[in-house]
């Protein structure tokens, strides 16, 4: 259980296997799914008044507010489970 463990910040640890996606939170429908999960009392904000850089679903339909980048957290999360994932960037940038 505990080398499911990582850290997403400021003490914060979610369980890797519980995550399904990290994203960017600049796009509006990552803007709306906060204000939903909001509403229905399922958002975790872990950014300690700071800016939002990384939106977590998790499969519970929570989700989780980070102020590290995306990909530092994807970094930590290959580097618990010992896998090698190839990150791939925004095409449309």
């Amino acid at each position: 259980m505990l080398n499911n463990l990582v850290n997403i910040g400021f003490g914060n640890f979610v369980n890797s296997t519980r995550v399904l996606t990290i994203l960017s939170p600049d796009s509006a429908p990552v803007k709306r799914l906060k204000e939903e999960a909001r509403v229905e009392k399922k958002l975790v904000d872990a950014t300690y008044g700071r800016r939002t850089r990384a939106v977590m679903i998790m499969d519970s339909n929570h989700v989780i507010l980070s102020s590290i980048q995306p990909e530092t957290i994807a970094h930590r999360f290959t580097e618990y489970s010992g896998q090698t994932f190839k990150l791939k960037e925004n095409a449309t940038k």
